[in-house]
């Protein structure tokens, strides 16, 4: 009976999984996760999780008795150490082995943690990626507390906003000149600024932390590149994530940002494929690694129906999400080699949409409280279609009657 083990019970684990029964393969199949938890939603984690407001079992992505049902060996709490590409063995930590015949790899990616010399091995000291970082937390979350946030990015933002809604004193740093100079324009880093500012935070950008110390159990001193100091009670770190590789380089695989697939999923192995936060494919021209929920199930179903041989190239259209006090962020696109934004007033009051152009072509749109602007760029863009720059601009004509510029490739 053939034997296919993905390596990873995250979001794309459990999506790949499902797909293999779900497109009739009838052999064994094995989820192999390293935390002690059945597959969950990350997301949360840092939004309606850490603010009390989603229970644990509603975090699960299925009833446990799901994997029971479709005959699925869910292991938990087990680590891969490294994988036989010859012999297609796993090799555990605690020395126990696998034989397989197809490995998946969706490893997702891990937290970049401050380094030592920054005093970032102290306790309080946290990362937000997983169920096990947000319980540990959570005692910290006492109104009237301080936190220094580290990371000026969405996972920091996140933070921030569960944190100042609590109650507790809230500061912000980002080493870079602005809050998400890698992920999003200056207009929309304006608009999120405002935002926390009118919640309490204080956001210091182009300020990095050069150091924390800490006596005994009382708060960090945390000593920043401006020359000033602050005091904080517990410290979250949310400075990027990278991708979780190293049982891709055990196996010798094809790395780049990432483990190297192909539009199929395919790695340089031909009995190993790879899928999600971990991976990086073509796209458009270039080679992409996608960090959202939407990438991670949609390129996992794809690469399942690769593995059974009844594969189509994976073709991503990316979109993300952010929830940060009442606005809902929402992203359709990617805007990298944009040259233009235009900022378009919503329907509502407080919410906004911004528009990234490359030339006379839409990239993506950043919608805050405004879905209807966000699915009616998320449908232009992934149609191929661009609206004309000069009617986006002008809040007098509806979304649903943009005219279009000529069609670009989808």
């Amino acid at each position: 009976m053939s034997h296919i083990a993905v390596i990873g019970a995250g979001q794309a684990g459990s999506a790949l999984a499902a797909k293999l029964r779900t497109l009739g393969f009838d052999g064994r199949i094995t989820l192999i996760g390293a935390e002690p938890v059945p597959p969950y939603q990350r997301p949360p984690l840092s939004k309606k999780y850490m603010a009390g407001e989603m229970a644990l079992e509603r975090l699960y992505l299925r009833p446990t008795r799901f994997y029971d049902d479709q005959d699925i060996t869910l292991v938990t709490d087990t680590r891969v150490a490294a994988i036989d590409a010859d012999s297609m063995t796993l090799r555990m930590e605690d020395g126990s082995t696998l034989s397989t015949d197809q490995i998946a790899l969706t490893t997702g990616a891990d937290p970049i943690c401050l380094p030592p010399a920054l005093g970032g091995d102290q306790p309080g000291i946290y990362t937000m990626r997983s169920l096990a970082d947000a319980d540990a937390m959570a005692p910290e979350f006492v109104p009237g507390r301080r936190v220094l946030i580290v990371g000026g990015g969405y996972i920091g933002l996140e933070a921030a906003a569960v944190a100042a809604s609590k109650g507790l004193t809230v500061t912000l740093v980002e080493m870079a000149p602005r809050i998400l100079a890698r992920v999003a324009a200056a207009e929309t880093a304006d608009w999120i600024r405002a935002m926390h500012k009118g919640h309490g935070v204080d956001i210091r950008e182009g300020c990095a932390l050069n150091g924390l110390a800490r006596s005994g159990d009382g708060p960090f001193t945390a000593t920043l590149s401006d020359g000033s100091t602050l005091e904080a009670d517990f410290v979250i770190c949310g400075i990027g994530v990278r991708p979780a590789t190293a049982l891709a380089e055990t196996a010798g695989l094809a790395l780049d940002n990432g483990i190297a697939v192909d539009e199929f999923g395919r790695t340089s192995h031909d009995r190993i494929f790879a899928a999600g936060d971990c991976a990086s494919f073509p796209w458009k021209g270039q080679r992409i690694r996608l960090e959202s929920v939407p990438n991670a199930i949609d390129q996992a179903e794809a690469t399942a129906a690769t593995m059974l041989g009844q594969g189509a190239p994976y073709v991503a259209r990316p979109w993300f999400w952010s929830d940060q006090y009442d606005v809902k962020l929402q992203i359709a696109g990617l805007n990298t080699g944009y040259d233009r934004v235009i900022v378009r007033p919503g329907d509502k009051p407080g919410s906004q949409s911004h528009w990234y152009f490359r030339g006379g072509t839409l990239l993506a749109v950043d919608a805050m409280n405004d879905p209807r602007a966000y699915m009616t760029g998320k449908r232009l863009i992934e149609a191929g279609q661009s609206p004309l720059p000069e009617a986006v601009a002008d809040a007098t004509t509806p979304l649903k009657s943009l005219p279009l510029a000529a069609s670009i490739a989808a």
